[in-house]
């Protein structure tokens, strides 16, 4: 990671990240771009999207921690909370956002089906 103007904290979470990956999940920066991350999903054990690999895209703003990462789904999904662009209708992507989550909290997230649940507002 050779982003020196990055936040210190970006480098840590990213650092944690690629050394103690989350189980199902596997993040990795952009070589261009460190705020940009290819995320992989596989689909959660006895769930409707179980054996599926979910690819998204992560996006850390300028206000990272204080503004939430931007995400969405870039293979096709089915489900009440992904519209057909991909676009996640999830709270701690909205109005329940704090900057003490990070980036592992909201990918471990979409790991379970029940956990994406929609504002009342998109």
């Amino acid at each position: 990671m050779a982003n020196s103007n990055l936040p210190r904290r970006i480098i840590k979470e990213t650092q944690r990240l690629l050394s103690e990956p989350a189980p199902g999940i596997s993040a990795s920066p952009s070589e261009e771009n460190m705020r940009y991350f290819n995320v992989m999903i596989l689909g959660p054990a006895q769930s409707p999207y179980e054996g599926g690999v979910f690819k998204l895209e992560l996006f850390l703003p300028e206000e990272y921690p204080m503004a939430a990462p931007k995400v969405r789904f870039l293979t096709k999904i089915y489900h009440p909370n992904i519209d057909k662009l991909g676009r996640i209708c999830l709270d701690i992507l909205k109005d329940k956002w704090s900057p003490a989550l990070q980036i592992r909290t909201v990918l471990l997230s979409f790991q379970y089906p029940g956990s994406l649940e929609c504002t009342k507002s998109r």
